[in-house]
């Protein structure tokens, strides 16, 4: 049965979980954007969302549990969570600008490349000027992508900054099992908020059709996923 402190400490950690999240545009936007340029099927852009949300909220709960069972200050675990924060911030500017040049580069090669079509039994090429995104070939293939497992491994990077001064510390004072409880209400609450603000802008933005500009769609993703490391190193979020 829960204590009057313990329930106190458990609504607090879910919300939390859930502000935490929703003032963090890290938290969900580099998923929207980067399923809507690699088209991302809705299963893919969940499992994704997922995993990354787990792998966050497990590195920094793994961090608190060490800190409660060798009993380092908060002081001394604030400043890894710190170091981790700036560490995960120049990761997402650095993939930010790497992807968002390469999917410039990607952009004007799609206008200006030219290709061949058999017609007739005749090779007929030619090359897209006029801004529209080339039409689709019957023999592409999807290549392998790297960046889920990018932006997972900039997610486990990055700390739950309120859990381990907030949450964990004063958890600990009743007994492992309120430690859990209280971790376990912060990271379901903070997954569940990521994975519903991603599902309600993927079906949203999935119904955008943006024209000429959808061959844009990887340099706009790349410029979206720097600025949210610009907003955590330089604005606090």
């Amino acid at each position: 049965m829960l204590t009057g402190d313990l329930a106190f400490l458990t609504a607090t950690a879910a919300s939390l979980g859930f502000i935490h999240t929703l003032i963090g545009p890290d938290h969900y936007i580099p998923f929207i954007v980067m399923s809507k340029a690699g088209k991302w099927s809705k299963t893919k852009t969940m499992l994704v969302t997922f995993l990354s949300g787990l792998g966050h909220i497990l590195s920094s709960v793994v961090l608190g549990f060490v800190g409660v069972a060798l009993g380092i200050a908060v002081g001394r675990l604030e400043a890894v969570e710190s170091f981790r924060g700036n560490l995960a911030g120049w990761a997402l500017v650095a993939f930010g600008l790497i992807y968002g040049i390469w999917g410039l580069r990607r952009a004007m090669h799609q206008k200006q490349a030219p290709h061949a079509h058999l017609i007739g039994g005749i090779h007929h090429t030619h090359t897209h000027t006029d801004g529209l995104t080339p039409h689709p070939h019957e023999d592409a293939q999807p290549t392998p992508s790297m960046t889920p497992w990018v932006l997972f491994t900039v997610f486990v990077l990055g700390p739950c900054e309120p859990l381990i001064p907030l949450l964990m510390y004063p958890a600990a004072k009743h007994n492992i099992g309120g430690v859990v409880l209280v971790a376990s209400a912060f990271g379901i609450v903070t997954v569940a908020t990521m994975m519903s603000v991603v599902m309600l802008a993927y079906l949203g933005i999935n119904r955008l059709n943006l024209g000429w500009m959808e061959r844009f769609t990887h340099a706009l993703a790349g410029g979206a996923i720097c600025m949210c490391g610009v907003a955590i190193q330089f604005l606090g979020l």
